[in-house]
Formats: C-alpha cells, sequence, structure tokens
C-alpha cells in the first residue's frame, strides 16, 4: 500500500492531474470516482490507486483489474473533489486524425469550438455530442483542455466513447473539411435563423468563446452564418445550449430524410 504523498507515482498523478502540458507529453489524462472509472474501456486503463474501503465495497466487479491500494490520506491529497470516492485512475487519450473521422461516415457532422474556455461547457458539448450521434468534436488549441478533470466529470463517460480533436490550427482544418465537401456553419448573431438550412450533408458547427464568440476572421471563413432566434431581453444562449439545439436539428433533419427514404 502505498502510504507517502512523495511516492514518485503519486507525484506523476499530480502532474498529470494539474498539467496540460503533462497529459499531453504522456498521453494520459486522470479519471476519479467509482462511476467514470467503471466507464473506462479495458485496454485504455493504464493504471489505478483506490483505498481499501474501495476495494472492499467493489470487490466483485475488480476480479478483472490490476490496481495498487493507496491510503486514505493520499487519496485525499490527489482527489479533485471535496469528498473523495476511493479511486484514481489513468487513462490512455484516443487519438484519432481528422481524416479517420471523416472517412468513416458519408455526410459527418462535427462541432468545432474556438477559444471555448468553461469546462462545464466543454465536458456538456461531448456528453451531448454522443447522444446526438455526432461524429468528433474538434478544439482549438486555446480552449480549455479537454482533459481537465472537471470537462471529465461533466462529459459522464462520453469523452471514452466520442471522437475528440484538438487542433493546432483551426483556420487550417476549416478549409480541409472543405476540401472534403464539409459545409461550415458559424454560430454567430448576425447569421441566419438555422432552421432555414440543410444539414442532411456534410457539415461542421462553429461555436465560439463564451464571452465574445468567434473570432471575426473564423466566421469570415465559413461558408454560412446561422443564429438561434430568441425572444425577450436575452441576447445569447449559453455555447452548449447553442450547441444542443443545433446537434438536434442534424438530428430531426437526417431523421425526417431517411424516414422519406423508406
Amino acid at each position: 500500500m502505498i502510504t507517502s504523498i512523495s511516492n514518485p507515482r503519486i507525484k506523476n498523478l499530480l502532474k498529470l492531474k494539474k498539467q496540460p502540458k503533462e497529459r499531453n507529453r504522456q498521453n494520459c489524462f486522470i479519471v476519479e470516482g467509482p462511476r467514470m472509472f467503471f466507464e473506462i474501456p479495458q485496454e485504455r486503463l493504464r493504471a489505478c490507486y483506490m483505498t481499501e474501503s474501495f476495494e472492499e465495497e467493489y470487490s466483485d466487479r475488480l476480479k478483472d483489474y490490476r490496481y495498487e491500494l493507496v491510503s486514505e490520506k493520499v487519496l485525499k491529497h490527489l482527489a479533485d473533489t471535496t469528498t473523495p470516492q476511493g479511486v484514481i485512475a489513468v487513462a490512455a487519450r484516443q487519438e484519432t486524425s481528422l481524416e479517420e473521422v471523416i472517412g468513416q461516415v458519408e455526410f459527418p457532422c462535427l462541432f468545432l469550438l474556438e477559444n471555448l474556455q468553461d469546462p462545464g461547457n466543454m465536458g456538456t458539448i461531448i456528453r451531448t455530442a454522443e447522444a446526438a450521434g455526432v461524429d468528433a468534436v474538434i478544439v482549438s488549441k486555446d480552449s480549455v483542455d479537454p482533459y481537465n478533470s472537471k470537462v471529465i466529470r461533466s462529459t459522464m463517460g462520453a469523452i471514452f466513447r466520442v471522437a475528440v480533436l484538438i487542433v493546432e490550427d483551426l483556420s487550417e482544418t476549416i478549409s480541409r473539411l472543405k476540401d472534403h465537401d464539409v459545409d461550415i456553419y458559424a454560430a454567430h448573431l448576425q447569421g441566419e435563423i438555422f432552421y432555414r438550412y440543410d444539414y442532411t450533408k456534410g457539415c461542421a458547427f462553429l461555436i465560439g468563446n463564451e464571452g465574445n464568440g468567434l473570432k471575426k476572421e473564423t466566421v469570415l471563413q465559413a461558408d454560412y452564418g446561422i443564429r438561434i432566434p430568441m425572444k425577450g431581453r436575452v441576447e445569447s444562449l449559453n455555447a452548449a445550449v447553442s450547441a444542443t439545439v443545433l446537434m438536434y436539428e442534424v438530428v430531426r433533419q437526417r431523421t425526417e430524410n431517411n424516414m422519406h427514404k423508406v
């Protein structure tokens, strides 16, 4: 059992927890709590640390797992939540290229996030992307790290099932998507009402920063500008809410389109 916070493995866990550069270097991220732990695909589980009380409580589910016991003190030192839940694990990131994503389906649906900063928004978008059948979430490098512990918790396990790509150059990514006949839609307040467009073909939606929206040059690179109509005195919607509305318009159109083909 590990009882010291000076243990090299514990120090490495803290690095992975706190430093995006270290997560990138090791190609791993931290997962905390039983719900998320049991969502990790076995082939992506790199290390696991748990308390004796967790081992006892979940003994029937741990038969195929390799893990190391740690003291309650050590786990509390590692935990991101105020009430630690007995287990912390290291999971491998799943690397996916843009070409792999758009090559898997005839008409991909993608969401591109530019400079998104709120971990809750990021996590909710990834979680909703799974529910709506979005093919990938593409994240600009200046956004919050999608492998940040708060984002991971917000995804409720979807991070293991949705293709998430972090790109160095969002402008180049947009150009590559256009080369593959994917239409680019920029969500901004001066756009046309979003449900006037056809999303049954390949489509990608740009969602911008919570406070400032999309950069002007990004909007200009899009094929179309779209907006969600709003009544009352509301000027804009939360980024995750906006993305959800757009995702389910794609679901609606594609479902209806398939029904008409039958």
